[in-house]
């Protein structure tokens, strides 16, 4: 078995030693790969830095040209690149497909954007002292950003770092997370083909947590991209001194059914968005509560939609929608809070038994308000479903979290789809989809826990530059 190795500098590069990575599905070793020290650490941010002054030469259209190319590599390996994502993260192919469909759509818009850098030019003769000067803001790299991503989707998040940075005129350390580190290290050797300056990615792979922290408290990063749990995203952050940061961490989405609407729309919508990849999505549907007066029909639609085409089981399996979670950790700890809610008086239906790593879909009914199902990041197949008495109520319900990633309703209420967005604290609100919708162009990020910044193309690439007003004396 052929060992992935590190990317520094623009080059494959040895690591301190090789790990096996094993399937969360079966437990066999599905590649092997380079696990970096603290001296590949030093080697890949000395790298970003000698990188920094031919990434800011680079014209807008060349760095554009390069994220085009890298678009179209990703097309070609389409196939490889799924695989990977589906046997290191257990993400049934059917998501893993889409997620890389996603990728080449996020680099795509990277490219637009680099050839779009501009900021304004403010009137200065608004006052007497401006006559006769013009002013313009320009944008500038801020110079080595550091990344930071998750196991759940280890390519797309890791595009939405990467694209934008390197559209803006950054170098980057990509450190992609331990449990799916192949996907990070063969997108780095796809980017290191399509012409951009040596060590304008490179890409450090650790078993040490403290590899992380080294990476943020580092002086030479001027930025740091994070998305992960939020202990260890606010960690990091007090960590990262006058770096910017950009967070993006966890959620317990809410959706509010009313009364007015389409039932049967929002219980297909919402079965496949509460289980896809076994509910290991920040966004993935959590909490759901239904106005009292069409609970019973929409209940049972939901359950029979759930029974019908919510499978749990082997990730290469394309009709699977759950499949193992990440570690036999994470699921005794979901298990375990679905027995302390059940222990507390909640009813339990559950579409199947645990397999290996594989939990069933599973639906909590009547819950203490206080439950970890409810005030918790469950991260895992599991959904709460509670009647509410109004609309006004289901509100009410939805925002008391510490949590305000994405939040969604479903009405037929132009008024009350409006109100939602004024008195949900979310980054969010979908109305009449899925909380889980997100176009990658679009502005992404939360509200209190869930985070800091936006992502989205053109919002993180702003980011990732530095203005300066420029005036001169005509």
């Amino acid at each position: 078995m052929v060992t992935i190795p590190l990317r520094i500098g623009g080059h494959a590069a040895d690591g301190a030693r090789v790990r096996d990575v094993r399937s969360p599905f079966d437990g066999g070793v599905v590649h092997r790969v380079a696990v970096a020290g603290p001296e590949h650490l030093e080697r890949a941010l000395v790298a970003a830095v000698a990188a920094v002054a031919p990434m800011e030469a680079l014209a807008g259209y060349a760095r554009a040209a390069a994220l085009e190319r890298a678009a179209a590599l990703l097309a070609e390996r389409a196939s490889l690149f799924a695989s990977v994502i589906c046997a290191e993260g257990g993400k049934p192919i059917r998501y893993a497909k889409g997620e890389v469909e996603r990728a080449i759509r996020t680099l795509e818009a990277s490219a637009a954007e680099a050839v779009r850098l501009d900021g304004d030019a403010p009137a200065l003769d608004s006052a007497p002292q401006g006559a006769g000067r013009f002013a313009v803001v320009r944008r500038h790299p801020l110079g080595v950003v550091a990344a930071i991503t998750p196991f759940n989707f280890p390519l797309n998040l890791a595009c939405h770092k990467v694209g934008p940075a390197l559209a803006a005129g950054n170098a980057v350390v990509l450190k992609p997370s331990e449990r799916t580190p192949a996907t990070g290290l063969l997108l780095g050797a796809l980017l290191d083909e399509c012409g951009l300056p040596a060590g304008a990615v490179n890409v450090v792979v650790g078993d040490d947590p403290a590899l992380g922290a080294r990476l943020v408290e580092d002086p030479r990063p001027a930025a740091v991209s994070f998305t992960g749990s939020p202990a260890v995203g606010w960690a990091l952050r007090a960590r990262a001194g006058t770096k910017r940061v950009t967070l993006e961490l966890g959620g317990n989405a809410a959706v509010v059914v009313d009364r007015s609407a389409d039932l049967e729309d929002a219980a297909s919508r919402l079965a496949d968005a509460a289980f896809a990849h076994a509910g290991q999505v920040c966004i993935s549907v959590q909490r759901v509560f239904v106005h009292r007066d069409v609970h019973a029909r929409f209940r049972a639609l939901f359950l029979a939609k759930i029974a019908s085409d919510v499978r749990a089981g082997d990730p290469t399996d394309p009709l699977v929608t759950i499949g193992p979670m990440i570690t036999a950790e994470a699921v005794d700890r979901v298990e375990a809070w679905v027995a302390a809610a059940q222990a507390r008086g909640a009813r339990v239906t559950r579409f199947g038994e645990r397999r290996g790593g594989v939990l069933p879909a599973i639906v909590v009914e009547g819950a203490p308000l206080d439950a970890d199902v409810h005030r918790r990041e469950v991260f895992g197949p599991v959904v709460t479903l509670d009647p509410v008495d109004s609309f006004a109520e289901g509100l009410a319900r939805a925002d008391d979290s510490e949590f305000g990633l994405q939040a969604a309703v479903f009405t037929a209420d132009l008024g009350a789809a409006l109100e939602a967005e004024r008195r949900l604290t979310v980054g969010a609100v979908i109305v009449n989809d899925a909380p889980t919708f997100r176009v990658d162009t679009m502005p992404y990020g939360g509200e209190k826990a869930s985070g800091l910044g936006r992502e989205g193309v053109a919002h993180a690439v702003r980011s990732f530059t530095r203005e300066r007003l420029l005036v001169i004396r005509t």
